[in-house]
């Protein structure tokens, strides 16, 4: 009889275990040793440069998983070249769910290559974690539930230039010269949201294709309309076309200029070091080349990163602290996941990221993620050329959605 009564016992006990097994099957791309996490970037093609992010992301990764990996796995990032072309990035993200059978998608690089991948992986129930893209639309966690962003949005950096110029230019005429593109168009758009009725007769606008080989005439008109505040928004080549012919003109406003065609390099360097001077952006970073960063304790763990992964690269290349930065958040994510490494919980947890300081975050700029907020950097800080370097000014400005 207890003979009978153990083997019961027994027999409940493994069908107990068989039924748990299912569970432990939900969580796809992960084993007791491994996680399995997919992502795309431009290692080739016409953004072949933007493809430094995911060789500085894979890097990280390699250190993570030399110190043991995360909670006892390592992770296996499959990381693949998508040409910055859309149906490639469609392709090879089909490949990586159902071939790979990745856990996650993350870091995917480029506002056209998310758009073509999110409706599938939504279908899918596919985290699409922290994308590499400013586009403001994928800010929508309402419209993109499995996306979180980890650039500042285009829409935030135009909201901070709205805020200062209506402090300390209130009655200024603006002009602002757009790319009519989804970047350009964004600026635009968070001009609006923070002026409301008065845009209308307190700004005008011009655009211009990136196929223009001059945006001469658009910037002599907006001269002629009298503002005294001017922003550019649109990318470096056309930037530094900007900031060169103001000068020849004469036209002496207050010169913003958004973040991604502010590079001294491909920008200031082209356009004149000296008549840039006076050029306000917006930031979230520290520049590892600037002298006053030089002691700074999250410099100096940039530059043993890219000393002992990637010697020989470019430290003031931006693309490789945002690789770092990734790979920082990726630890973060997965750390806070624990053992429960379900694509819902994984979901949950990138939204669930508080108080986290990177390394080359500027000082009060702080990632908190949450239900309503699905971006990683909703801060920033003006600064201004003074024809040698960047000088932070004012207070960081918080664009947390409400």
């Amino acid at each position: 009889m207890l003979r009978r009564t153990a083997l019961k016992a027994t027999v409940a006990a493994m069908l107990l275990a068989g039924l748990s097994a299912p569970a432990a099957a939900e969580m796809t791309g992960v084993t007791a040793t491994e996680i399995k996490i997919g992502a795309t970037f431009p290692y080739s093609g016409p953004a072949s440069a933007l493809g430094n992010v995911g060789k500085a992301l894979t890097a990280y990764v390699t250190f993570i998983n030399e110190r043991g990996g995360v909670n006892g796995r390592k992770i296996n990032l499959i990381a693949l070249d998508d040409a910055y072309s859309p149906p490639k990035t469609v392709e090879q993200t089909r490949k990586l769910v159902e071939s790979d059978e990745v856990a996650f998608m993350f870091a995917t690089l480029g506002t056209p290559s998310n758009l073509a991948i999110a409706k599938y992986l939504a279908t899918k129930k596919v985290p699409q974690a922290f994308i590499v893209t400013g586009a403001a639309r994928f800010t929508n966690y309402q419209e993109y539930p499995f996306i979180t962003t980890a650039l500042p949005s285009y829409a935030t950096e135009s909201r901070i230039y709205a805020r200062y110029v209506a402090k300390k230019f209130p009655d200024a005429k603006i002009a602002i010269l757009y790319q009519n593109d989804d970047l350009g168009k964004d600026f635009i758009h968070g001009f609006q949201d923070e002026m409301k009725g008065a845009f209308d007769s307190k700004v005008v606008t011009a655009a211009y294709e990136v196929s223009q080989p001059s945006i001469d005439s658009q910037l002599v008109l907006l001269k002629s309309s009298g503002a005294t505040v001017f922003l550019f928004a649109g990318t470096p080549k056309f930037a530094a076309q900007a900031i060169r012919k103001v000068h020849e003109i004469s036209w002496k406003p207050e010169f913003l200029v958004n973040l991604i065609s502010t590079s001294i390099a491909s920008v200031l360097t082209p356009a004149g070091l000296e008549i840039s001077k006076g050029i306000v952006t917006a930031t979230y970073r520290k520049d590892p080349d600037d002298p006053k960063w030089a002691n700074d304790p999250g410099v100096k763990q940039y530059l043993a990163f890219m000393a002992k992964y990637m010697p020989g690269a470019d430290i003031a290349d931006s693309n490789y602290f945002a690789g770092m930065h990734q790979g920082i958040i990726l630890e973060t994510l997965l750390k806070q996941c624990g053992d429960d490494l379900s694509r819902e919980n994984i979901l949950k947890q990138t939204r669930n990221i508080r108080g986290l300081a990177l390394p080359l975050s500027l000082p009060g700029i702080i990632v908190n993620t949450g239900p309503k907020n699905n971006q990683m950097y909703t801060q920033a800080q003006l600064q201004r050329w003074n024809g040698k370097n960047w000088e932070l000014f004012g207070e960081v400005f918080n664009d947390d959605p409400k």
